[in-house]
């Protein structure tokens, strides 16, 4: 299956700092991979790459095989919340034009998918909750047609009924044929919805292995990520 993200060798800087050391890896299209790592080994600094909020300082991001390093964000990814927008407003200003299937994101599809935004129309992004702002974060995406999912720590801080609810919704979009970059602390949540991980450590891959090989890598993943 051919890869729908595919780095390799990517480097990203801050200043001095060395984040990214050659990150190489590659996602088949419909592919839920959970990204795992302890806090400051660049996972985050990976996605904000992918997404172009970072610039690489080296190595290559091939989205269905187009080269999109160097790109500006807004021609690579919609993503994130206007907090100055309702809730509304953010449903319908990010639609866009989308392959066949996205289309079908519509905006009674997304509050069918959130019933919680439904009552929340009228309240504008900064009086969300957190739970409630990644659900309009992911609403947000579907709109806009894409066909690739960063999502990064979206349980962070949230209750347990709503990583529940979360959980759900990313096997349902990966069921419809998403490919979704997951990262998560959380492990136990993204062992319920990826396909196959990767470890990063010192801004490196050090790990990868499909969720059937997950029973033999646990000791690795205790060593790894402490859990």
């Amino acid at each position: 299956m051919a890869p729908l993200l595919s780095l390799a060798g990517l480097h990203a800087r801050y200043g001095d700092s060395h984040v990214l050391r050659g990150v190489s890896l590659e996602i088949p299209a419909g592919v839920s991979l959970g990204l795992l790592g302890r806090n400051g080994m660049g996972k985050t600094t990976l996605c904000n790459t992918i997404a172009g909020l970072k610039r690489a300082s080296g190595g290559s991001i091939k989205l269905a095989g187009e080269e999109i390093a160097g790109l500006d964000p807004h021609m690579i990814a919609r993503r994130g919340i206007f907090p100055n927008l309702s809730v509304r407003e953010n449903l319908v200003m990010t639609a866009r034009p989308g392959p066949a299937g996205a289309r079908d994101w519509t905006f009674d599809r997304v509050l069918a998918t959130f019933p919680r935004l439904a009552e929340r129309l009228d309240h504008g992004g900064q009086q969300l909750s957190g739970g409630e702002q990644q659900m309009l974060a992911i609403g947000r995406i579907l709109r806009t047609g894409a066909r690739l999912l960063l999502l990064d720590e979206p349980t962070e801080g949230l209750a347990p009924v709503i990583i529940q609810q979360i959980g759900r919704t990313i096997r349902s979009l990966k069921e419809q044929g998403f490919t979704i970059l997951l990262v998560e602390q959380n492990f136990r949540f993204a062992s319920t919805v990826a396909d196959r991980y990767y470890v990063m450590e010192h801004g490196r891959i050090v790990e990868g292995f499909a969720n059937s090989e997950l029973d033999a890598n646990l000791e690795k993943l205790h060593e790894y990520l402490g859990v």
